[in-house]
């Protein structure tokens, strides 16, 4: 057996906003994937536009992609930096005063290499309230980030992270608590 891609389907995806799709692909190309510090209000705006859910006090830096925000919830005092990558086949549920520094990917799409067509595999991520999201760290598809937990920088999330813990490297790793000190 062979992985024979010619046979390639998306499995279980698919995307229903067929009209909305092509709009969004323009705006999130033309502002927040530009280089141009559009204001966060009016990224904020658009989002909610096109079914975000959002709470109030988002930074949105640049060149920011959301592939699909009708499946994006964004909590309130949320900071999103520079170069992130929401790639969302799947919804994102992100918590209250949560950070994802420049150049995180959350990815809630893989392939299932078990089976020669290479089908998509997708799944939700959550992400709670207080998480921060170190730069350049990946999220996989199916996981939850629990209250306070921190993904350190170039780490990858394949597995849930549990509430008050710091995460390290590929796969990532709990490697201490997190304590605040005031």
């Amino acid at each position: 057996m062979q992985t024979d891609l010619s046979k390639f389907t998306t499995g279980d995806y698919e995307e229903k906003f067929k009209l909305k799709t092509p709009i969004w692909f323009l705006i999130n190309y033309y502002i927040f994937n530009s280089s141009l510090p559009w204001p966060y209000a009016f990224k904020r705006f658009l989002l909610i536009l096109f079914g975000a859910k959002v709470g109030k006090g988002l930074i949105i830096k640049t060149r920011v992609r959301i592939k699909y925000p009708w499946r994006l919830t964004l909590g309130e005092h949320c900071w999103i930096g520079e170069s992130v990558w929401i790639d969302n086949m799947e919804n994102v549920d992100i918590g209250n005063h949560v950070s994802i520094s420049q150049g995180a990917m959350l990815l809630t799409g893989n392939h299932d290499y078990t089976i020669s067509h290479f089908p998509y595999r997708l799944g939700k991520i959550k992400i709670e309230d207080g998480v921060w999201i170190g730069a350049k760290s990946v999220v996989c598809p199916g996981i939850v980030c629990r209250s306070h937990s921190i993904l350190t920088v170039n780490s990858v999330a394949s597995k849930n992270m549990e509430a008050w813990k710091i995460y390290a490297g590929n796969p990532a790793n709990h490697v201490r608590d997190r304590i605040m000190k005031c």
